[in-house]
């Protein structure tokens, strides 16, 4: 709510611009992300020589009409807040800042208007507006689950390299230069481009030997990319199981006490000889 220091004409405006809890407040933060998706179309618009030929008057006001409501949003953001400096070095602030200045600089310096397209980083007011926060606890486990993967995952990729190193210097073999493949790198660069399914085509084997080659690398690339998918899935199932309190754990059991109480997880080790779970990050305690 707002501050009761506040007149009550400042106490209103923080209402509308900061609270989305209330009616004003959706509907100020939905017109403002409709307005930032219209600028991003017009700064994507401007820069279609054809299309900036025709309506160059009609996109350069509309972008300074657009320029001048954000920059009365921001300077009622500082107005309406008891720290002004807080909000102005706060991450959203910073945001605002960088969304609202790229017209004005433009003046001095010809081109620098593009970066108006930074308005599009003002989007994750999103996530205010919709309650998108309550996810963030299901995109942490997720984090998790990637960081716990990383020894895998990089030992999988380094494999992936010296498969695409060896099979490129084979098809530069194979196919030589008067097929494209000049050099060993540039085969490299095939074979990779090959095992990802990307395919750009600027070279091909033209070999039946070569062909061959190139279609086990395509059929080698369908199982390389399922494979990370793979191991972060299990790493997230496996995280997801840990922390589960154990429902059949007999409630009669004596306490037990343990020399291994330091927690796998986060390695602290301030716990009871008969604790299960860490107090601490709720890991699952593994005893000896």
């Amino acid at each position: 709510m707002a501050n009761s220091t506040k007149t009550p004409w400042k106490s209103k405006l923080h209402e509308i611009i900061y609270e989305a809890d209330t009616k004003e407040g959706k509907l100020f933060d939905v017109i403002l992300l409709f307005v930032i998706i219209a600028s991003i179309i017009l700064v994507m618009l401007e820069s279609v020589e054809s299309f900036d030929d025709k309506y160059h008057v009609f996109l350069n006001i509309s972008e300074w009409i657009i320029t001048i409501l954000f920059t009365i949003e921001y300077i009622l953001r500082i107005v309406t807040v008891n720290k002004p400096f807080k909000y102005i070095f706060s991450f959203y602030g910073i945001i605002d800042l960088l969304s609202t200045i790229p017209k004005y600089i433009s003046l001095l310096i010809g081109g620098v208007h593009a970066l108006a397209a930074l308005r599009a980083l003002r989007l994750l007011r999103v996530f205010r507006i919709l309650k998108l926060a309550r996810y963030l606890g299901a995109s942490n486990k997720l984090v998790n689950a990637i960081k716990a993967s990383r020894a895998k995952i990089s030992v999988f990729l380094f494999a992936v390299l010296i498969v695409a190193i060896i099979l490129g210097t084979i098809m530069y073999l194979v196919e030589g230069e008067e097929n494209g493949f000049t050099n060993i790198p540039k085969s490299v660069y095939w074979c990779i481009v090959t095992l990802t399914t990307v395919g750009f085509g600027d070279i091909a084997p033209q070999t039946a030997f070569g062909q061959l080659l190139a279609s086990l690398v395509m059929i080698l690339g369908y199982g390389i990319i399922a494979v990370p998918t793979g191991i972060v899935s299990a790493e997230y199932t496996n995280l997801s199981n840990t922390n589960k309190p154990n429902k059949n754990t007999e409630t009669n059991k004596p306490n037990v006490p343990t020399n291994s109480q330091c927690c796998s997880n986060c390695l602290n080790q301030s716990h009871k000889d008969d604790a299960k779970f860490c107090y601490k990050c709720g890991y699952k305690l593994h005893h000896d």
